[in-house]
Parts: C-alpha cells; structure tokens; sequence
C-alpha cells in the first residue's frame, strides 16, 4: 500500500455468500487505515484471506463508512502496537503518537516508520 496522502479511518464490514450448505454466513468486522474506500476495500480482502479461507471472488462487502474524530479539537497521546519486517527479521513494537486524531497518528505512525527504521507499508 502507498501511504500517500492522510489516512483515514474506515470500518469495512464483509462476509461469504451464502450458498445451499451454507445459507447463513457469519459477518466480518475490520478497522482499516487507508486512504480512500478503495483501497479499504482492498485491504480488507487482503487481510481477510489471510484470516479466512475465502476471497473477493466467494464473498461481499455489506458496507463501508468513514470513522470521523469525535472530539478533533483535542491533543491526544495515542499508543500503537504494530510487527515490522527488517533487513534481520520480524520484530513487534509499541509506539506512542501525540495527535489530534487517531488517524492523524496512524499517519505519523508510517511516516515514522518509513524513516527511521525504513519499513514499508503492506
């Protein structure tokens, strides 16, 4: 993923189609940081392949909507566990972000990691 731009908070709601053994599905709730519905989209499906045994082709997105701050005019410390793949391994971490937003912090998140310790973002 190009962290281009601000992230943006999105609740991406997904499940399976139903099919004859299978006529009622179970829904699957996800948190994403993207910059555009689209491409939450797109990672919802990513992640959820890894997750679960079904893919774009066997499934539906049943909604998508922005997560807006409630309070955006207040200075908040935001903590971020997050793992990282490096030149010698995967390593987990715990960050802390002073933002008005969660997504103002996630964005500082990538940036920072992107600089100091050169990851990318997947």
């Amino acid at each position: 993923m190009k962290a281009k731009g601000t992230l943006k908070e999105y609740t991406v709601i997904g499940r399976k189609l139903p099919t004859e053994a299978e006529p009622v599905t179970p829904l699957y709730r996800m948190r994403i940081f993207a910059t555009d519905p689209v491409v939450a989209k797109s990672r919802f499906w990513y992640f959820l392949r890894q997750l679960r045994k079904f893919k774009k082709t066997t499934g539906e997105i049943v909604s998508v909507e922005e997560i807006k701050e409630k309070n955006p005019t207040k200075v908040k410390n935001f903590g971020v566990w997050l793992r990282y793949n490096s030149r010698s391994g995967t390593h987990n971490m715990y960050r802390e972000y002073r933002d008005l937003t969660v997504s103002g912090a996630i964005t500082q998140c990538y940036r920072d990691m992107g600089a100091r310790h050169r990851a990318r973002a997947h």
